[in-house]
């Protein structure tokens, strides 16, 4: 017991700043901690804490799982109507799950939010068994996969996450894993956010408190088994930035959650030592190239991450100059059209692919401008050709599938 009375004022000392970092030092003391946060434009890394060391995954396994069914779907292997059946193995996995019978099927668009929502073991184990056969060999397709993402250190040997001593990862691996969902699959990033699900007749409601409780936060996935203790992938976006961060072994989802909004509170303060001066480049709306799209041809892949520009590069961020110059520019534009701005890319490929998946929702014609910013040489993405009230619904059927936009006037 510390005793105030024969310490005296170092005593005091002490304790006062005992109380000022306890959450942190009490989060590395746990032999299972570990954490990290990323800045989710640039992968720089903001905070890191045993980031390497080896942990069990618990249900952040079922974000692989995810990706390889969405993965499945980008390669038109399934769809969102397409029915799973479930095995007599499947349906006996123990809880959580959603109660699934032998002989069952299920649609791959009940099963995401299922393993979001609920976590569900069994609907796991029906993913991977329609896309691997058995659960082994998806084990073995999932850590192929996570090879090929950069995740060295991770291995799994089943898609729920129920317990197995030889399927471990890392925080590093997971912040990975992360970004690589939504920078792969930004048109699905959505699907994280939900917050309750409804499945013959019973609604099931999100363990994410993440979601609800702290700011900016829209996304991703809780996990615990009694030997990882309580993880969470979590990715926020304050401004014009986005954060994604990974807190593992949590030793009660409460404190896990509190060490993760402290993290997240304190990586938001700190400037990205690979920020573009200004963070800018919007306005500009003359087009150098343009293609038109039709919505039903085939959706080339999104490149890799690192060809993104620094930060998604939107008119609401531009410095004070250039908002005046685009809006002095706006003003005498006669004839005016409308549009929805993508974001701007550091090269012209990824920047026309960001837009051919955005036509998945709006239909319009495809514009690659080259800008120069801070010089640097970057190609904005736009759908044009739309009037004011088509652009707006545009852009909000965009964000509500995790892209991020903005409505642009441009000449006619």
């Amino acid at each position: 017991m510390f005793d105030l009375k024969r310490a005296g004022g170092e005593g005091f000392l002490a304790l006062a700043v005992l109380l000022l970092f306890s959450p942190v030092n009490l989060a590395q003391a746990n032999s299972r901690h570990a954490s990290i946060v990323i800045d989710a434009a640039t992968g720089e890394v903001l905070h890191e804490s045993q980031a390497d060391a080896s942990r069990y995954p618990a249900s952040l396994t079922k974000m692989m799982t995810l990706y390889m069914l969405f993965d499945a779907m980008e390669q038109r292997k399934l769809t969102l109507d397409s029915r799973m059946r479930v095995s007599d193995r499947a349906a006996s996995m123990p809880q959580t799950n959603i109660r699934l019978r032998s002989g069952d099927t299920i649609s791959v668009r009940e099963a995401i939010p299922a393993l979001i929502v609920r976590s569900a073991n069994d609907v796991a184990a029906v993913v991977a068994e329609a896309l691997g056969g058995t659960e082994a060999n998806f084990g073995r397709m999932m850590t192929d996969k996570a090879r090929k993402l950069g995740m060295h250190s991770s291995t799994f040997r089943n898609a729920s996450g129920l317990p197995n001593d030889e399927q471990k990862t890392t925080a590093r691996d997971m912040v990975t894993l992360s970004r690589r969902l939504m920078k792969d699959f930004p048109q699905h990033y959505h699907y994280f956010s939900t917050q309750s699900f409804r499945y013959k007749g019973i609604t099931y409601n999100s363990h994410n408190r993440m979601v609800r409780n702290t700011q900016g936060v829209d996304g991703l996935k809780t996990g615990y088994i009694r030997t990882s203790g309580f993880n969470v992938a979590t990715s926020a976006r304050r401004g014009n930035r986005r954060v994604i961060g990974v807190v593992m072994g949590g030793q009660t989802a409460a404190a896990r959650d509190q060490h993760m909004a402290q993290l997240l509170d304190r990586s938001f303060t700190r400037v990205p030592a690979t920020q573009l001066a200004s963070n800018t480049g919007h306005a500009d709306a003359m087009p150098a190239v343009a293609m038109k799209v039709s919505t039903l041809a085939p959706v080339p892949k999104p490149a890799p991450l690192l060809e993104k520009a620094p930060t998604p590069v939107m008119m609401q961020q531009a410095t004070q100059t250039e908002t005046r110059v685009e809006l002095q520019r706006v003003a005498l534009v006669s004839n005016s059209s409308w549009g929805v701005q993508i974001g701007s890319y550091l090269t012209r490929d990824r920047a026309q692919a960001q837009a051919q998946v955005a036509t998945r929702w709006v239909s319009g014609e495809v514009v690659i401008n080259e800008v120069e910013i801070s010089n640097r040489k970057l190609y904005r993405a736009r759908l044009l050709g739309l009037q004011e009230s088509q652009a707006r619904t545009a852009c909000q059927n965009l964000s509500r599938q995790g892209i991020e936009c903005v409505v642009v006037r441009t000449h006619g």
